[in-house]
């Protein structure tokens, strides 16, 4: 694993979203340390999608700053960029494209070398059991490998960031363990952080920290016992529906 850094790959600060009169976000403010797994837990309507389109540049936060690995967002955009990965709720491949056309492309948008783009498309796709699946159409893929070849592509620059959004929305058991496993590996491998969006409390409760959105608002922010307690105790899955109910 590569050694930690200081500065957080992840910083925000009083950031505010709205849409005319409506608070998207409301004065967010929490920070993600190298090598930190972290969810993103909410109801629908929370205000997740909102935080990963700011976070992606999709959206100018009306107020507060945003840094990716200490490159400000506002200011900097290109370089803060640079060191997000992210995997979108909904797919995001062209299902025309063979998967390693797909991986190279992205490859190519950031800049990387034949050699070392070549080099990491082999080690990603083996890693996810999808060698054999290299010159297949991504239309002929299940949902899951789908997944995997989204997340290989997420990976390919070395993001010190990965933006998870509802990622295992519509796949099986195993495929959500699969994913799982395969960014819990790249955090403890890389140092990387990942924030996962989710609404699914079991996968809240597989991660090092927990962060509870409602209404725009973050209630709770800590391990997952310790946010359990923060609202109202029992267990995370009751004190999460009793507060956001």
């Amino acid at each position: 694993m590569n050694a930690p850094t200081a500065t957080p790959r992840l910083q925000i600060e009083g950031l505010t979203q709205r849409y005319g009169e409506r608070v998207a976000l409301q004065g967010l403010t929490f920070s993600l340390p190298a090598g930190c797994f972290a969810a993103l837990l909410g109801p629908n309507g929370a205000g997740k999608s909102t935080l990963f389109q700011v976070l992606t540049g999709l959206f100018a936060a009306d107020e507060g700053d945003l840094r990716v690995d200490g490159h400000p967002l506002r200011g900097d955009a290109v370089s803060a960029l640079r060191h997000i990965g992210v995997v979108f709720q909904a797919m995001s491949l062209d299902l025309d494209l063979s998967v390693e056309r797909n991986l190279r492309f992205h490859a190519d948008l950031h800049g990387l070398p034949r050699a070392v783009a070549t080099e990491r498309i082999a080690a990603g796709c083996e890693a996810a059991g999808l060698t054999k699946d290299l010159k297949r159409l991504v239309r002929e893929l299940s949902g899951g490998n789908r997944r995997k070849v989204e997340l290989v592509r997420a990976l390919l620059h070395r993001p010190g960031l990965v933006l998870m959004d509802e990622p295992t929305v519509g796949l099986d058991p195993k495929s959500r363990r699969d994913l799982r496993r395969a960014i819990h590996d790249d955090v403890r491998q890389r140092g990387s952080s990942v924030l996962w969006a989710t609404h699914l409390v079991e996968e809240a409760e597989a991660a090092d920290r927990v962060l509870v959105l409602h209404k725009g608002r973050l209630l709770a922010d800590g391990a997952p016992a310790d946010v359990a307690r923060a609202l109202g105790g029992g267990s995370l899955e009751e004190a999460f529906i009793r507060a956001t109910s």
